[in-house]
């Protein structure tokens, strides 16, 4: 016991020491607590989540090579068309677009080029800035939860299904997008409103006193609109949606994937008999690299989502290379592809030291909280928030903590109807989309406050992952 609470104050100090050296900084230092545990400490190392990785790679390769082709600039030009015709509505239409951007590129990283449009907006119209901003910053990474592509709801899926509970991608987004829309809605509600409009907020009034800070203020236009939009960067778009409605269909109608004969080990089996007739050993077995104790017999066995996503989206970038003149080297220089590796990295560390700690006390964990959980199985709702704000991963902190709350016996669909909850690292204000957004608005109304908590996405952060988690607990109820 003793052991693992220096080792928990270890693995927090290593996530607070990380968090401030950004996404790279903190994968590589959750490497060197890692180090420490196995090399110290002597604990098994974990394992990697690979499978996670791996999605992220292929769709945030599909996705860079798809603003390389122009198509994300043409998302953003429909998204600021639909806002500049409402703009009295933006508070409520910024959440939404950033959210279903979110949703269709499984990065909440498109907030930094629609951002500095939806603050434009604000100011031409007299709206407080930080009223659509502050909602539209976590609008932009709810929508992780929400999208098909996404590590954590993939990951989400492949771990729930390896415990037995069989939930599929099209079930998650059926939960989690009407949850969160609700979710969003009342935070943009509560933030119609929130503080003082520019012309009585007299720190606002201040600034436009100085002639240079007024001009910096209202002086520049942020837009897309004069953007002349090619024909292949249409197409690539339309090439990323292809490949999206594909992965949904194959989520949806699994029958349509190809099978393939697969090894089940069996316990108490010596030996297992192909379809031909040959008897193969468990030591041929194990000589082929295949690992199993005391196999088994042949299954039919369909590919796996996880596959069937990394296929769909490195053929579809390879379409856009081909048919769009997409720049395979201006994609790796662009926003997406660079945040999109940052988080691999982050996830890399932090999701296999994590593992390691996890899988070495299980027994102590679950000893600790398994009286919790048997009467408030919900509660596991606020381990996943205290996580995600160490973490700053909805990815990592599915794949750290999901095998955990299902050894400690809480049922699937009570995991899946808290899953919004996997949002936590707004509430310590040092998320890139979050810093992005208080650098965007000119006004400086959207800010963090001198005492750090109290900053501008703390509200809507806490009133939308609050609602989205409680809506999406009562569907899977009526649900499952």
């Amino acid at each position: 016991m003793v052991l693992m609470i220096i080792l928990f104050v270890l693995m927090l100090f290593v996530l607070w020491l990380g968090s401030r050296h950004g996404g790279l900084g903190l994968g590589a230092i959750s490497g060197l607590g890692l180090a420490v545990m196995v090399f110290a400490f002597g604990l098994k190392p974990g394992t990697p989540p690979t499978d996670v990785i791996y999605i992220i790679i292929a769709a945030i390769t599909c996705a860079g090579i798809m603003q390389a082709a122009g198509g994300m600039d043409w998302l953003i030009q429909l998204a600021e068309k639909l806002l500049r015709k409402n703009p009295n509505s933006i508070t409520f239409l910024a959440p939404l677009t950033t959210f279903f951007l979110t949703i269709m590129v499984g990065t909440g990283h498109v907030v930094y080029m629609l951002m500095p449009i939806i603050c434009d907006i604000a100011l031409k119209k007299g709206i407080r800035p930080e009223r659509p901003c502050a909602v539209a910053s976590v609008a932009a990474q709810v929508g992780i939860t929400c999208s098909p592509i996404a590590a954590a709801v993939v990951a989400f899926v492949a771990i729930s299904n390896a415990y037995g509970f069989d939930v599929t991608i099209p079930q998650v987004l059926m939960v989690n997008i009407p949850a969160c829309l609700c979710g969003l809605t009342a935070a943009a509600a509560l933030s119609f409103k929130r503080g003082k409009d520019l012309d009585k907020d007299p720190e606002f009034q201040a600034k436009l006193q100085d002639p240079v800070q007024r001009e910096y203020i209202y002086g520049g236009s942020a837009t897309t609109l004069d953007k002349e939009i090619s024909k292949s960067a249409k197409v690539s778009v339309f090439i990323f949606l292809g490949a999206l409605l594909l992965i949904i269909a194959f989520a949806i109608f699994p029958n349509l994937l190809p099978d393939y004969e697969a090894i089940k080990a069996i316990k108490g089996a010596e030996a297992v008999e192909l379809v031909d007739g040959t008897i193969i050993s468990p030591q041929k077995l194990a000589e082929a690299d295949i690992l199993v104790d005391k196999v088994t017999h042949i299954v039919e066995e369909d590919l796996q989502m996880n596959l069937v996503i990394q296929i769909l989206m490195i053929s579809a970038a390879a379409l856009m290379v081909i048919f769009c003149k997409a720049s395979p080297k201006k994609a790796a220089s662009g926003a997406v592809w660079q945040a999109g590796m940052t988080a691999v990295v982050a996830i890399y560390g932090i999701a296999w030291m994590a593992d390691t700690y996890f899988d070495n006390f299980k027994p102590e964990i679950q000893t600790m909280l398994v009286h919790v959980v048997e009467k408030f199985p919900w509660a596991i709702a606020l381990v996943f928030f205290v996580v995600s704000m160490l973490i700053n991963s909805q990815g990592a902190v599915i794949v750290a903590m999901l095998p955990l709350a299902y050894s400690l016996g809480i049922p699937g669909p009570i995991l899946l109807g808290v899953l919004p909850s996997v949002y936590g690292y707004f509430f310590i204000p040092s998320y890139p989309s979050d810093i992005a957004t208080v650098n965007f608005d000119r006004s400086g109304t959207t800010k963090i406050g001198k005492y750090l908590l109290n900053h501008s996405f703390m509200m809507p952060g806490l009133v939308s992952v609050s609602v989205s988690t409680i809506v999406a607990y009562l569907i899977t109820l009526i649900l499952f």
